[in-house]
């Protein structure tokens, strides 16, 4: 009875439950992150071992070939720390692969999946490629499920914080709720608004298997946002504030491009 007056009421939320493919998918996404953490982990190690021992590299890119070169001729002191500098070696060229073969893994879900459309249409944008539309998706399922573009925002922790009290009302910072990865990838893809808008030597070959519509709106969506980016920048905003903001506007236009592709139910 309680559950009827709430549904007569419109007091119910709607929960999306994932298919089973869907959930696959999340589990080969968090299987990445996981992947991502612990090759992080490895490489804070053999970086503190080295700084131990006072032994730096001078060259300009770390993990390169010049660097990996450099860590096979590197001399310690006792016999005993090549052992533990080889073990620290291994770790991270073996997380390395992993995160590999993971993302390997995940830039081919294959088109029996029913939102591999979405993710097809979301690399449409510029700083939007595989890995991040398919993290996004994975982690937000249907994105018009929400019946608006706002609920997304809200839902990936993109809209401002209220705190309010009377007649006062005061904004905060972003509210950070929702799913960590899916608005982190966000904000690292909305980070490519900063620079003039233009067509990237990669974007035609995205775009290519995508209707005009679909191909329209992602240009004009990168001239909005990098006149929203630049003006920002110029009302002195912070540059940690700016991606976000971008971030917003840009789960907006996902979600107006993935009501313009039909998936399976």
């Amino acid at each position: 009875m309680p559950l009827a007056r709430l549904a007569r009421s419109g007091d119910r939320t709607a929960v999306d439950v994932p298919k089973v493919q869907d959930e696959a998918i999340r589990d080969l996404r968090r299987a990445r992150e996981d992947a991502i953490s612990d090759l992080k982990d490895a490489t804070f190690r053999l970086k503190a071992f080295l700084l131990r021992h006072d032994i730096r590299y001078t060259g300009r890119a770390n993990w390169g070939p010049a660097h990996l070169r450099w860590l096979s001729a590197v001399v310690c002191p006792t016999p005993t720390q090549p052992i533990v500098l080889q073990a620290y070696v291994r770790a991270v060229h073996e997380h390395t692969e992993r995160r590999q073969r993971l993302e390997q893994e995940l830039h081919e879900p294959g088109q029996a999946w029913r939102l591999y459309p979405v993710v097809e249409a979301l690399q449409a944008w510029r700083g939007v490629q595989c890995t991040v539309a398919v993290t996004l998706v994975a982690a937000m399922g249907a994105l018009t499920r929400f019946a608006t573009p706002r609920e997304l925002m809200q839902c990936l922790g993109l809209v401002p914080s209220e705190y309010s009290s009377g007649e006062q009302r005061r904004q905060g910072a972003m509210t950070q709720a929702g799913n960590t990865h899916a608005r982190r990838v966000l904000v690292e893809g909305a980070g490519a608004s900063r620079y003039p808008a233009k067509v990237s030597r990669h974007l035609p070959l995205r775009l290519e298997t995508q209707p005009t519509i679909i191909q329209d709106l992602s240009w004009q969506a990168q001239v909005r946002l990098c006149k929203r980016s630049r003006r920002l920048v110029s009302r002195g905003k912070h540059a940690h504030v700016v991606p976000g903001a971008i971030a917003r506007e840009l789960a907006g236009c996902m979600w107006a491009m993935a009501r313009e592709v039909s998936i399976t139910p």
